[in-house]
């Protein structure tokens, strides 16, 4: 599966065009980005799409030198489970993290 990379997301198209799975990260101000929606198409959940959809969204995050805000409640969740990727994270830790 190849993904593009757009400045408030991160895409996969089939060969016809559609759809096959998204990140959104809107800008919230100058340093922070939202994770709004991430999207895998029926065919494709349960094959780990979407945890890579979010691992490829947090190199990309980090590597602009900004800050998430999770507001996709896959991302929450996600994030409280992966507690090395919340040193960029604003509002989700897990437990016993430091919170900010």
């Amino acid at each position: 599966m190849t993904f593009q990379y757009a400045v408030d997301r991160i895409f996969s198209v089939d060969e016809q065009g559609k759809l096959l799975a998204e990140i959104n990260f809107p800008p919230r101000d100058e340093k922070r980005l939202n994770i709004t929606h991430v999207f895998v198409d029926e065919s494709l959940r349960g094959h780990g799409v979407a945890s890579h959809l979010m691992e490829l969204a947090y190199a990309y995050i980090k590597g602009r030198g900004l800050s998430i805000v999770a507001k996709c409640p896959y991302a929450i969740e996600w994030f409280k489970k992966h507690p090395d990727y919340q040193d960029i994270v604003i509002n989700v830790k897990s437990k016993g993290a430091e919170s900010q």
